[in-house]
């Protein structure tokens, strides 16, 4: 386990721990919840951007010819 020193606002510090006590865990589980949830949002977006690189328009088409035709629910119609 590593220690961080860490220097916040009076205002965000203030709210850190509201937030903490209302999740129920310590300032320091919730920072790193925090982290950790930062983390995992940016490496899934390099995911996702390194597998559109091998994307092409021919293979979405392809793949959406194989979704069987179904009639239109009420609300998920084109605007």
């Amino acid at each position: 386990m590593s220690t961080l020193s860490l220097r916040l606002p009076e205002s965000l510090h203030r709210n850190l721990k509201i937030a903490a006590e209302a999740d129920g865990v310590s300032v320091n589980q919730f920072v790193s919840l925090a982290v950790a949830e930062k983390l995992s949002a940016l490496q899934t977006y390099d995911l996702i951007a390194e597998r559109a690189k091998g994307a092409s328009r021919e293979g979405f088409l392809k793949a959406m010819a194989l979704v069987p035709s179904a009639v239109v629910q009420d609300g998920d119609e084109l605007p």
